[in-house]
């Protein structure tokens, strides 16, 4: 098992493919490699190479090339064409916990938490100053923003907009054109930002201006895309009368379909997390928690110290009669 390997014997993370995507073929085990099989060629992919492999619509795969993938520490996602939804997924390829516990440790401290969240709107106005904006001015300015986002648009296409419509439980049913086409493509949106947090181990649930939900953070992340990517494409499609729920789909998956959307969102991820410039180790070290030391060493016996500790006097032994008791009837 890979969580068992020498660290040397697998590929960083940071020196692996970040995302591959196969759809449409046959996917089996040949030694080391997994094989990818459709009616035109055969591709074999080292799997320790691969950090995510998002498989879409299509595809078959054996028994034995998920163990490989698992036994590599390559996360395995089964997603809708090109990433656009998040169906289920595999460990991922983090040998250790350092990201999921620098999330946990940032979403329950207030501080830390409000500085993510300025962070997240910092990219959203590289050209104000929020470092000292408090949650609500935050939220305000966004709203004002997104507002003047969608006039602009509106005006550019000529695709009349009277405000945002969205009933939870009927994202596709309810509003105008153009309000379906943003609900659909946020919810491809939502897909991709999905798998790339579930493939490089963070918690899609902890979420920093979003709260409550099994995918707060998806959100989170999601809204840092929105204005360059699905709200203007809205707009396009409505123009264009392309108002079907595929039509956004395939609009999406088309411009994402280079991978550096991906990339991106990987990227910022960990910027947000972890600090600009850091990556994440993958020591997978098994230590056990202590309340005085932070951690000890996993794998020994400590008992044996604790014994050595104790003098004839340190402990009592209490034993009671033995009882005559019929036996239990089962």
């Amino acid at each position: 098992m890979w969580w068992l390997a020498n660290p040397q014997d697998l590929h960083r993370i940071e020196d692996r493919l970040s995302t591959l995507y196969v759809e449409r073929c046959h996917v089996d085990r040949d030694e080391n490699a997994v094989v990818l099989v459709n009616r035109e060629r055969t591709v074999r992919v080292p799997a320790a190479l691969v950090a995510t492999i998002l498989l879409g619509p299509g595809t078959r795969v054996t028994h034995a090339a998920v163990r490989l993938l698992a036994d590599s520490g390559t996360a395995v996602c089964w997603v809708g064409e090109r990433g656009v939804r998040m169906y289920a997924s595999g460990l991922g390829t983090s040998r250790g916990s350092e990201l999921l516990q620098r999330q946990a440790y940032l979403v329950t401290r207030t501080k830390e938490r409000l500085d993510v969240a300025r962070r997240m709107y910092r990219m959203r106005f590289p050209d104000e100053d929020v470092d000292t904006a408090t949650m609500q001015q935050l939220r305000g300015r966004e709203g004002a923003r997104v507002k003047a986002l969608y006039r602009k648009h509106s005006e550019r296409t000529g695709v009349p907009w009277n405000g945002r419509v969205y009933t939870p439980g009927q994202p596709f049913e309810t509003g105008d054109d153009v309000n379906r086409l943003l609900s659909a493509g946020h919810s491809c949106l939502y897909g991709l930002c999905h798998a790339a947090i579930v493939g490089i181990g963070a918690s899609p649930a902890l979420g920093f201006v979003h709260t409550g939900g099994a995918t707060s953070f998806v959100l989170d992340i999601a809204d840092l895309y929105k204005a360059e990517t699905t709200i203007p494409l809205a707009f396009d499609l409505a123009a264009q009368g392309r108002v079907d729920e595929r039509d956004a789909r395939r609009a999406f998956r088309d411009r994402v379909a280079n991978g550096k959307l991906m990339a991106r969102v990987v990227r910022d991820i960990k910027d947000l997390l972890l600090g600009e410039g850091r990556d994440i180790s993958d020591d997978d070290e098994h230590h056990l928690w202590d309340d005085k030391t932070g951690h000890v060493a996993g794998g020994i016996n400590w008992a044996s110290d604790l014994a050595d500790a104790w003098d004839t006097d340190s402990y009592v032994g209490v034993s009671g009669p033995d009882l005559d008791q019929s036996e239990v009837p089962w």
